[in-house]
């Protein structure tokens, strides 16, 4: 007990820096999320593009798309819960459709717009912005490989195409924009990867014991299609606030939200 003790105290110092540079190293792979191939319609900066409600609807999903954990406990972890692959398969994609809808609901309500999740179309009376989509990846990537080699090895991600369109009261809805949206796990590296910084700190074990601990909290932050699905449903807010902002529906100032 005491030479475990005295260890701890001459190796404090080189614990923390060891600690400080792996979660640096992990924070600069972090995760992310983007918008491409974004189409404008020739109408979008009309002014009649001023809408009283934001009608959020889920986006489709193909449950054959779904490739789930292909890591030997992932499916360890289905088996002994007596599930299928492909029942694992259609709750995966329900959950990812019900987490990006709510989390584009969630955001454009801080940015203190009228936004509301539908599943039933909107009222005739209204002037209505309706974010439609599908989804074209809705990838689990593989944990094990995400902390044992990072660097985007087994990462996750969702991608989609999303359509915002502008139905205004009593007329038929038009196309305002369509765009790509994605999310991943980034390219943190691995266990292995920073185990590096413990042979110059003198202490491999050491810098894989304290690293390992960090892979596990970042993954259960920021990876799996879980997290990817809210970061997506957060660049899809953010995509719709420009829009607002363009079409001057929408404050620069409420576009940052309250987070």
């Amino acid at each position: 007990m005491l030479t475990s003790v005295n260890f701890l105290k001459k190796n404090a110092t080189r614990l923390v820096c060891v600690a400080m540079v792996c979660g640096s190293a992990l924070l600069s792979g972090c995760a992310g999320s983007g918008i491409t191939n974004t189409s404008a319609s020739a109408a979008t900066a009309q002014p009649q593009v001023r809408p009283d409600n934001i009608y959020v609807y889920t986006f489709d999903a193909d449950p054959d798309q779904v490739k789930l954990d292909g890591g030997m406990l992932q499916k360890l972890k289905t088996q002994l819960s007596g599930s299928s692959a492909a029942q694992k398969q259609v709750g995966d994609a329900d959950q990812v459709r019900e987490q990006v809808a709510d989390e584009i609901v969630r955001r454009l309500q801080a940015m203190g717009l009228h936004a509301v999740r539908s599943d039933a179309p909107a009222p005739a009376d209204q002037n209505v912005l309706l974010v439609q989509g599908s989804f074209d990846t809705i990838d689990a990537g593989n944990r094990r490989r995400r902390t044992l080699i990072g660097l985007g090895a087994g990462k996750s991600e969702v991608s989609s195409t999303v359509q915002i369109l502008y139905k205004p009261a009593g007329g038929a809805p038009r196309l305002v924009q369509s765009f790509d949206a994605n999310a991943d796990s980034g390219k943190a590296p691995g266990v292995a990867e920073t185990a590096g910084v413990g042979a110059a700190a003198g202490s491999i074990a050491t810098t894989a014991a304290v690293g390992g601990g960090l892979h596990a909290v970042s993954e259960t932050k920021r990876a799996g299609v879980s997290a990817d699905a809210k970061r997506l449903g957060d660049a899809v807010a953010k995509q719709i606030a420009q829009i607002g902002v363009s079409g001057g529906w929408l404050s620069t100032e409420h576009a940052k939200g309250k987070g």
